[in-house]
């Protein structure tokens, strides 16, 4: 298939409009309309509804656009990577983690990478799916699970836990459960136990309702549980690295706890020479040294 002809008709979609794409093709109209032709012809397939007010897809045509949409992020990226140099870090970084990690721990820390690299378009994809790096469907990776796919370089970055958090102001108006058995008198805030979730997470839930827990809230991600902590509704199972940025929510029944759930960055072997995933990297490993630093004083001063 004629690669002129498919950077015409990405064009031409994305504009909506033949004369929109002559322009930022630095083509004329009629040269725009005569290849949309010659490639409708090729494919036996008409990809464009034509009406006075521009141009709308047809069904073959999205899938068309779709393609040349991927083959076009292919391309910025690849170029991107190319132009990488010792002094220069830019372009598009996909970056993949959970809701929560990216939500209460990355997002809140991007700032500093910024700063530093203005340049650098980071792309962050919370999901809980497992994204394919291999095949390319993200960059970088920090999972809660050591990768078990080949071709992967990782690195583990620190562990957490799962541990019982209350606000100080449901403290003050409830009062502080002293013994799991206590908790029977709280409403117990955590994701559900059929959520997607680390099983460390998911097995401390299940011990914790053994303890005749009537009241209970789930939400299915833990900014959710946080918020409702936060909102006073009542004592929530979180991860440990929500304490240090919200001075409003305190531990209690201090003993009680997940077992380690080990923290992974991970990427493709093939991007091992990138200046941006260099970038990221070094960047996650000195934001996890303060990380344990703060918590190692916020224990201390508990």
């Amino acid at each position: 298939m004629d690669w002129d002809k498919l950077r015409i008709f990405h064009a031409v979609a994305d504009a909506g409009s033949l004369t929109h794409a002559g322009d930022s093709l630095h083509l004329s109209q009629s040269a725009v309309s005569r290849q949309i032709r010659a490639l409708e012809e090729t494919l036996g397939s008409t990809l464009f509804h034509r009406h006075a007010r521009g141009l709308i897809l047809t069904e073959q045509g999205e899938l068309l656009f779709e393609a040349t949409r991927s083959m076009n992020r292919r391309l910025e990226a690849a170029a991107a990577r190319i132009r990488d140099s010792e002094e220069e870090v830019f372009g598009e970084l996909r970056v993949t983690t959970t809701t929560a990690f990216g939500t209460l721990w990355v997002a809140p820390r991007l700032d500093k990478l910024y700063e530093k690299y203005p340049d650098l378009k980071i792309d962050l994809m919370l999901e809980e799916r497992v994204l394919d790096l291999p095949m390319r469907e993200a960059d970088v990776a920090i999972r809660m699970k050591e990768p078990s796919q080949a071709d992967l370089i990782r690195k583990r970055l620190m562990g957490i836990r799962m541990r019982l958090y209350a606000s100080r102001g449901y403290i003050d108006h409830h009062g502080r459960p002293q013994v799991l058995e206590d908790l029977a008198q709280h409403r117990l805030i955590s994701q559900s136990t059929n959520a997607f979730q680390v099983s460390a997470g998911r097995s401390l839930v299940e011990h914790l309702l053994t303890y005749d827990v009537q009241k209970t809230l789930n939400v299915n991600n833990y900014f959710g549980v946080l918020q409702a902590v936060r909102g006073d509704l009542g004592i929530g199972v979180l991860p440990d690295y929500v304490t240090e940025d919200f001075d409003d929510v305190v531990r209690v029944l201090p003993d009680i706890e997940s077992n380690e759930v080990p923290v992974f960055l991970a990427y493709p072997e093939e991007l091992r020479q990138s200046k941006r995933i260099a970038a990221f990297r070094d960047f996650i490993q000195d934001e996890v040294i303060a990380h344990r630093r703060r918590q190692k004083e916020l224990e201390t001063a508990a």
